[in-house]
């Protein structure tokens, strides 16, 4: 008995690797968490407690930026989305099949749509304002393409015209688009590692004052004319990124 025990016991390595993949994911999930044990690690060196107070402030901050940066992800997963969409439904349709069933298929084969599915799914299976619903679908963050569907669907139910053409050349600007922000993203590249650069240059001279022994952290946290001058390159710090992320955005937006 003891012995069938042990075999259906999972390895101890494979156990590590459970837990190893657990804490990563968790890491992954609360990464604006890691800024306490670097805050931790200066105020030990630097025998203060500012960096630690400076490391709890920039949580929130850092949590902030992670779900921007998520949220923007996620807009450009469902854009892409709507194109394959597009494609999905036109396939249908040159198959042979409805329009309402076409629909159908194509939201469940991409599930871009979130909690908008369910509207569609319904309007699109029992006859309802199928355009409508689209339209509806659209108001969601990265659904923008939605609403050319919804068009493409009432102009072909009001005037005839074909709904797979239709979808075809709106699959291809949406395409199009898609490529030109890709192009614009790929261009402001350089820009946004500017930034980064500029935002490491202070670690960067920290260090260089580090290893020529003139130790900074105590010169910065102990000293009133140390205190001032980390006060004001904080605020030019901030400054200077929020500036020059707002600039590279509206390049971004444009």
């Amino acid at each position: 008995m003891l012995f069938v025990d042990e075999l259906d016991r999972p390895p101890l390595r494979a156990r590590w690797e459970r837990a190893g993949a657990r804490v990563l994911e968790r890491l992954k999930e609360r990464r604006e968490w890691l800024c306490l044990p670097v805050a931790l690690a200066l105020s030990v060196l630097g025998e203060s407690v500012l960096p630690l107070l400076a490391g709890a402030v920039a949580v929130p901050l850092v949590r902030r930026w992670l779900r921007r940066r998520a949220r923007s992800k996620e807009r450009e997963r469902r854009a892409a989305g709507v194109v394959a969409l597009c494609g999905a439904v036109v396939g249908e349709l040159r198959a042979g099949h409805e329009p309402g069933q076409a629909l159908l298929v194509a939201v469940r084969g991409t599930g871009v749509m979130g909690a908008a599915e369910a509207g569609v799914s319904a309007a699109a299976r029992f006859g309802g304002d199928v355009p409508g619903a689209l339209r509806q679908a659209a108001r969601e963050p990265g659904l923008d393409g939605l609403a050319g569907v919804a068009a493409c669907w009432r102009v072909a139910a009001d005037g005839g015209a074909g709904l797979a053409a239709g979808l075809d050349r709106l699959e291809g600007a949406l395409r199009a688009e898609r490529r030109r922000r890709e192009e614009l993203r790929a261009q402001l590249a350089g820009a946004w590692s500017t930034v980064a650069v500029l935002a490491l240059l202070p670690v960067l001279g920290l260090g260089l004052g580090a290893a020529l022994g003139a130790d900074p952290l105590r010169v910065l946290l102990h000293t009133p004319a140390g205190l001032a001058c980390l006060a004001t390159g904080g605020v030019l710090e901030a400054a200077g990124l929020y500036w020059a992320g707002r600039i590279v955005r509206a390049g971004e937006a444009a």
